[in-house]
């Protein structure tokens, strides 16, 4: 849904309530994985800490979408749970104007309270301007002692602004995944999230 100003509270949630029934914009679940990702993978891969104390606020930094805390982008239910099936809103402020974007939950990875891996990936709804699925992960490696944030995205443009607008739509993309990063760094070294 694109508009011309910010939504008030009651739009998003009227937004979000008709998010909930419906299907996702994309298949299968999982493309992240898959052969088709391998040729269209969006990817960033950055160390955002060290030692088991910063996996720690990773993974809880990730539980409570911190990489989504960038300013130009926002998320709805701020304190939407991690489990298949939550539908999120995202709302995005772009060049003078709004898009407000249905997600869904579809998957978990790792653990969120032990091991040394945590994510989960959300798919695009129906009323998404894009069709696809990005993962979230958190990783830490003991031998090297680094806390490590992942995005894997696959996407492609839905309707016909994101068309028209790809290039525009894909430094967007690679700008969200560079701030997400920076987002997560600041959650894992920074104040923390316990």
């Amino acid at each position: 849904m694109f508009l011309t100003g910010r939504p008030s509270p009651h739009v998003i949630e009227r937004f979000l309530n008709d998010s909930q029934g419906l299907p996702l914009s994309y298949g299968p679940v999982g493309i992240v994985s898959t052969d088709f990702a391998r040729h269209h993978l969006d990817e960033e891969i950055v160390t955002i800490g060290h030692g088991a104390l910063d996996f720690e606020r990773a993974r809880a930094a990730l539980a409570a979408w911190k990489q989504f805390q960038i300013g130009w982008v926002e998320l709805y239910p701020a304190n939407a749970r991690i489990e298949q099936g939550t539908v999120v809103a995202v709302l995005i402020r772009h060049f003078g104007f709004w898009s407000l974007n249905g997600c869904r939950v579809v998957y978990e990875v790792g653990d969120r309270h032990r091991g040394d891996r945590f994510g989960f990936a959300y798919g695009t709804l129906t009323n998404h301007a894009e069709a696809g699925e990005e993962l979230f992960e958190v990783f830490f490696n003991p031998v090297s002692d680094e806390v490590t944030y992942r995005i894997h995205a696959v996407s492609w443009p839905r309707v016909t602004l994101t068309r028209i607008g790809y290039p525009i739509a894909r430094m967007l993309q690679a700008r969200f995944r560079r701030d997400s990063a920076e987002a997560m760094r600041r959650a894992t070294v920074g104040a923390g999230v316990l």
